[in-house]
């Protein structure tokens, strides 16, 4: 850390972060410092699928965070999972590959007022970094999924794998036979931007082993490159604005914590904020950008008042539907005994496949919570196991989890620090089930996983309601059940969002600047992770803020485009 001088300096080591760190440097001329709070992704149960069990909830790579009582989930708080440590959330999630629907990007585009967030238009940067494995197949693909997904041919893949799951499980089968026969169609590609129907989904994993962006975009390039520095274990505590002749403000640098002492780092271009939906807008609130009441409360000079930092946070809520089962095997049968756990350590050690290669969810399904909507707007990822909550043991008997989520949300929470002190954790109020249309899609979605397994091709499985409990029937009952069984799936945005210039709630212009609330932007000073999406996505999160962070770059290193 001697020299504390750089062109870009980017806060977060994690999905977006380490994108931009690559692209950044590749540009022998321009230095580039990536700081991450959490240490090195050497901890072998990143790298291990399965391993998420035992990351999230473990210091070693969470933030540990908790959300405050929610009452729409009836006086419950949730673990909300943060990945701290390279890689971010790539190294705890639950790899799923999903980019979401078209309609999400030309919605983003409606509200930010520029055309470059179109779903024709993010795609090419989708495609960039993209690494399928249907294009190694003898004779690649069809021309129609190129399109799509990229040309190894022409060069046209990128560093982000993308690869089928490692095992089948009967269960899986019979339930996604069964989503067919109650209307859902069967698909091969949730990415093309329509994500209906049901099928087994594609995760971030390359033979066999959980594919991070630290290994994507760090690993195999950065670390040899002379204008790359990177700072772990390192927490960024605020970031350092100074006011121009004009009275516009510039950002110049930024405030680090090393553990031992505080380090201030300097930007000649950027300092770029990657810290994520929940870390991003408490270092702007630490910096005296945000909302002046909430800074004034707690002692914080108000640098910039901009209400929106904080607002406007959406999350996916899933409701956690269990069924018992007979005749047929589930990891709570099969991992209920030494050998049977020994067996499938051996698997893995051997092959790389079977449970210890399993994403969180394996089987998903996106459908309509009521047949007249125009598009899908429920995602199911469905399990062939079966628990209380996260973190706690498998049931001892066989079964499956449905998990069913309402794509988007009109419930909006927020995230607002609760001291100056940078190590003390923000105050995180989703405010889940907080409108009547949310409680509905609750009810109606609980309705229709009673539909899907009433059907045929599980019946010889003889499926039991165990929750939320076949007694509960009114929109009211199931509305304040899905309250006692839902959880997150951890993917929190919009605390940081977009917006057009005329918007006083938006935070960053459509190129992620920070707004200056004059109708410019902040100097030097952008935000480029979920908290930037105006609009949860519909579907999970991960993969769309790597394509928000392909398209920063592109205007980083080309800063002559103007916003439309």
């Amino acid at each position: 850390m001697s020299d504390t001088t750089f062109d870009y300096i980017i806060i977060g080591g994690g999905t977006a972060g380490a994108l931009l760190a690559n692209r950044l440097s590749a540009d022998p001329q321009s230095r580039v410092l990536l700081v991450e709070a959490g240490r090195k992704d050497d901890y072998h149960w990143i790298h291990i699928p399965v391993g998420y069990l035992y990351c999230i909830g473990n210091p070693r790579t969470d933030w540990l965070y908790q959300t405050e009582a929610d009452a729409g989930l009836n006086g419950r708080s949730l673990r909300y999972p943060r990945g701290k440590t390279l890689g971010g959330c790539s190294s705890i999630n639950g790899m799923i590959y999903m980019r979401g629907q078209a309609r999400d990007y030309d919605q983003w585009a409606t509200l930010t007022g520029d055309d470059a967030w179109r779903w024709d238009q993010v795609l090419p940067a989708f495609r960039r970094h993209e690494d399928h494995w249907r294009l190694d197949q003898p004779g690649g693909a069809d021309a129609a999924f190129e399109q799509l997904h990229g040309n190894k041919r022409t060069g046209s893949t990128g560093e982000w794998r993308v690869d089928r799951q490692r095992l089948r499980w009967d269960i899986l089968d019979a339930f996604a036979q069964a989503a067919q026969q109650a209307g859902i169609p069967a698909t091969d590609d949730f990415n093309r931007g329509c994500n209906e129907g049901v099928g087994y989904f594609e995760v971030n994993q390359k033979n066999g082993w959980r594919w991070n962006t630290a290994k994507a975009f760090l690993r195999p390039t950065c670390y040899g490159r002379a204008n790359f520095e990177l700072w772990t274990s390192a927490q960024a505590t605020r970031v350092i604005t100074e006011k121009l002749p004009a009275g516009s403000l510039r950002c110049s640098g930024v405030q680090v914590w090393t553990g031992e002492e505080m380090v201030t780092a300097h930007a000649q271009q950027e300092v770029i904020l990657c810290a994520g939906a929940v870390n991003s807008p408490q270092i702007l609130q630490l910096s005296g950008i945000g909302p002046a009441a909430l800074l004034r409360q707690h002692g914080i000079d108000v640098v910039l008042d901009l209400p929106g930092v904080g607002a406007n946070l959406q999350d996916h809520l899933q409701i956690r539907a269990v069924y018992k089962v007979q005749g047929v095997p589930t990891l709570n049968t099969l991992a209920s005994s030494l050998a049977g756990k020994a067996k499938i350590g051996l698997e893995y050690l051997f092959k790389r496949s079977g449970p210890m290669s399993m994403a969180p969810s394996q089987l998903g399904a996106f459908t309509r919570s009521q047949p007249d909507l125009p598009h899908p707007n429920l995602e199911y990822h469905v399990q062939p196991l079966s628990l209380e909550a996260f973190g706690e043991p498998l049931h001892g008997f066989p079964a499956f989890t449905a998990s069913v989520c309402n794509l988007n949300p009109t419930s909006r929470g927020t995230v607002a620090i609760k001291s100056p002190d940078f190590a003390a954790a923000p105050a995180i109020a989703p405010n889940y089930l907080s409108t009547a249309e949310d409680r509905q899609v609750a009810a109606d979605s609980l309705r229709l996983t009673r539909r899907i397994v009433a059907q045929p091709a599980l019946a010889r499985y003889r499926p039991e309601e165990y929750k939320p409990g076949p007694q509960y029937q009114s929109d009211e009952e199931l509305a304040r059940l899905a309250g006692d069984i839902a959880t997150t799936i951890f993917h929190p945005v919009g605390t940081t969002r977009m917006g057009r210039m005329d918007d006083p709630m938006a935070v960053l212009d459509a190129q992620m600047r920070v707004r200056d609330g004059q109708g410019g932007v902040v100097a030097g000073l952008r935000v480029v992770d979920a908290g930037a999406m105006p609009t949860i996505t519909s579907g999970n999160t991960n993969s769309p803020t790597l394509m928000m962070a392909e398209l920063a770059a592109e205007w980083i290193r080309r800063p002559s485009r103007m916003t439309m």
